[in-house]
């Protein structure tokens, strides 16, 4: 039954078919040795890019129609009917069903806290949503294992719940721009109403308009995984983000920060530096520190809370991120 399973997993997510159809490619159709460096670039460019479109593209669509069950109106009345530590763990989850980057979740952010929904809640879910999604977990399965994508969902989940949690025991509520309050709430959830077909078109334009966001992305982060895996040594990398070196992680989440891109761009890139011998934490932190502390997102935040709520906010994530790295960096021969 585990022969089984392993191979499912190499077959479906892995996609070792079509690792096996791009060496074919490129050994019989350019007449590169995959071993090489231009050879190997095209081999991890190609591989990569068609294997997460195709995985994309399938969890999108899938995950959008689930989502079609939980309209904007829908998932704030559901937060809302729970209160305290259960409310910041609801809205950690509900996160995970969103496939927003972190810029696409602020207009929610609005208008849950424009509804009255306590500020511990609202940042869980600002934290969870772009951190951690279903479609991240496959891509992250497919390239490591299911125990790391699984951890990596249970520990990104805990930061969420308990940065929110942190965030509204401060009482920080005056440090919200007054017009987010203001803002008008819609009452309506046609939910009921809405067809199968409905659904389904819905599910398609979803993945129309992720794809179409995120496209350039996935292209930059794959190059850039391909040029680390291929032309970067490994002793330069392990100079600065070495396993051995206390400060890795640290360096790594200040990189990202400043950086765009949506978790699936970085993926390749964590692959990349993981197949460097980089430690997995130091690979996750960056690529968390990408995806929810990047440069955009907090301007566009700034927009709607006071910069003593911004700083907080940072600060609460960039440390949990911290602690994330270095805890993936002191089990991965246990999650492995």
């Amino acid at each position: 039954m585990s022969n089984y399973l392993a191979w499912l997993n190499d077959q479906l997510l892995r996609m070792q078919w079509l690792s096996d159809l791009v060496t074919l490619l490129v050994r019989d159709g350019m007449g590169l040795d995959t071993a090489s460096r231009i050879g190997g670039s095209i081999h991890f460019f190609i591989y990569d890019v068609i294997k997460i479109f195709i995985l994309l593209s399938v969890l999108i669509f899938t995950i959008s129609y689930l989502q079609s069950y939980f309209p904007p109106e829908r998932t704030r009345r559901i937060l809302g009917t729970h209160q305290g530590f259960k409310a910041n763990i609801m809205a950690a989850l509900l996160g995970t069903i969103t496939p927003f980057c972190s810029c696409s979740s602020i207009p929610l952010f609005i208008g849950f806290t424009s509804a009255g929904l306590p500020l511990a809640v609202t940042f869980s879910f600002l934290i969870s949503s772009p951190l951690v999604d279903l479609a991240s977990v496959i891509l992250l399965a497919s390239i490591f294992s299911w125990n790391i994508a699984m951890a990596y969902v249970v520990i990104g989940l805990v930061l969420a719940v308990l940065g929110g949690t942190l965030i509204g025991y401060l009482k920080m509520e005056d440090q919200v721009e007054s017009f987010v309050y203001q803002s008008p709430v819609g009452d309506h959830d046609n939910d009921g109403a809405i067809s199968l077909y409905e659904r389904l078109v819905y599910a398609r334009e979803q993945l129309s308009e992720i794809v179409h966001r995120v496209w350039i992305y996935i292209l930059i982060g794959v190059g850039v995984g391909a040029a680390i895996h291929n032309w970067i040594p490994e002793n330069m990398i392990s100079t600065l983000l070495g396993q051995d070196k206390w400060w890795s992680v640290l360096v790594a989440t200040l990189a990202g920060i400043p950086m765009y891109a949506d978790i699936f761009g970085t993926l390749p890139i964590a692959e990349a530096l993981v197949n460097k011998n980089v430690g997995l934490g130091t690979a996750l932190a960056f690529m968390m520190a990408v995806t929810a502390l990047s440069l955009p997102a907090m301007i566009m935040l700034k927009r709607v809370v006071k910069m003593p709520l911004l700083i907080v906010f940072i600060s609460i994530v960039t440390i949990g991120i911290i602690f994330i790295g270095i805890i993936f960096n002191n089990t991965i021969q246990w999650l492995s």
